[in-house]
């Protein structure tokens, strides 16, 4: 259960970064399915085509979605800032005095990605 609601989750954030670069059609087979949580079947007949056709167009749209990311790794990159800006506000949030160098650093890190 928690690996198909990682794949659904990583599905949905390579969508919001590469989904402008898919057909229209796949467009809407990966909103149905994962974003409105439509069955293969619900699409299916919305399309008029076979569950199979579905299957395959949803499988095709995912790998584009896949090579996309192995290309421009903006979802890495995303993850990376997103663990630096949590390290920072973490440091912020402590009691603890704070050095600058650790502050700047992270800074610097987050300007450079």
């Amino acid at each position: 259960m928690l690996a198909l609601l990682e794949k659904t989750n990583r599905v949905n954030i390579l969508y919001d970064f590469y989904g402008s670069l898919l057909t229209r059609r796949q467009q809407q087979i990966i909103e149905l399915y994962y974003q409105h949580n439509l069955s293969l079947g619900e699409i299916a007949e919305e399309y008029q085509i076979s569950r199979q056709a579905v299957y395959d167009l949803m499988n095709r749209a995912v790998k584009a979605l896949e090579r996309f990311e192995d290309k421009l790794e903006l979802y890495k990159k995303y993850q990376v800032q997103r663990d630096k800006y949590h390290k920072l506000f973490s440091y912020l949030e402590s009691n603890e005095r704070i050095e600058r160098e650790k502050i700047k650093s992270i800074l610097t890190e987050l300007w450079e990605l």
